[in-house]
């Protein structure tokens, strides 16, 4: 049953590449920042990073807005490495599974970020790898900042199955954030939520769809 699903749509963060929200409030102290109130979790985060994430506001104001924030008149490469604490790594296993889970399946990515971290991750794992892992492991790669969309906002699932001519009911999406599947359901994917464990669990070894 569940092998009808011939596309898989793959979250980054938290699926993908790991990652800790505390990191950036512990950056944050290091710099002597000791607390914003409510700032940036799996939960919540600001309008600010919400318009950073769709591309509405640039790195050079999201940085003003960092430092404004924080009352600290910090340069752009402290702000940037704030901003990029909460990237941790892509694990080997993972790059392994998404190349073999290619070869029966159409891979695609819908991730929710903002320039900073794209820069920083992009070149981190080119780097790791030797490879761009976004044009080896996926048939398309989408990005909130480059769409101007993120989730979970129906359009950006809409503009995947438009511009990829993928049909909604073959398609799966999985994400670690229990609402970002609200877009995708509403268009006719199947959502689901990675409340525990890797993508890996998933998945067996013949890389065939364990149980969704």
């Amino acid at each position: 049953m569940f092998n009808q699903y011939k596309n898989i749509i793959f979250d980054f963060g938290g699926v993908i590449h790991d990652i800790r929200y505390e990191n950036v409030e512990e950056a944050l102290a290091r710099h002597g920042v000791s607390k914003l109130g409510r700032f940036y979790s799996k939960d919540f985060q600001t309008e600010e990073m919400d318009l950073f994430e769709k591309g509405m506001i640039s790195p050079a104001e999201y940085r003003d807005y960092i430092r404004k924030a924080a009352g600290k008149d910090f340069s752009d490469e402290v702000v940037d490495e704030i901003v990029n604490a909460i990237l941790i790594d892509v694990p080997t296993e993972r790059v392994e599974l998404l190349l073999k889970l290619k070869q029966k399946h159409h891979l695609y990515l819908f991730s929710n970020t903002n320039e900073i971290n794209y820069i920083c991750f992009t070149e981190r794992l080119k780097k790791k790898f030797g490879f761009d892992i976004f044009e080896r492991c996926f048939d398309a790669a989408y990005f909130s900042h480059f769409m101007h969309y993120r989730k979970p906002s129906p359009e950006g699932f809409r503009r995947i199955i438009d511009e990829q001519g993928l049909k909604p009911e073959e398609t799966v999406f999985i994400d670690d954030i229990e609402k970002n599947l609200e877009g995708a359901r509403q268009i006719g994917i199947h959502g689901v939520h990675l409340s525990h464990g890797t993508i890996n669990d998933l998945f067996d070894n013949d890389g065939n769809i364990r149980s969704i």
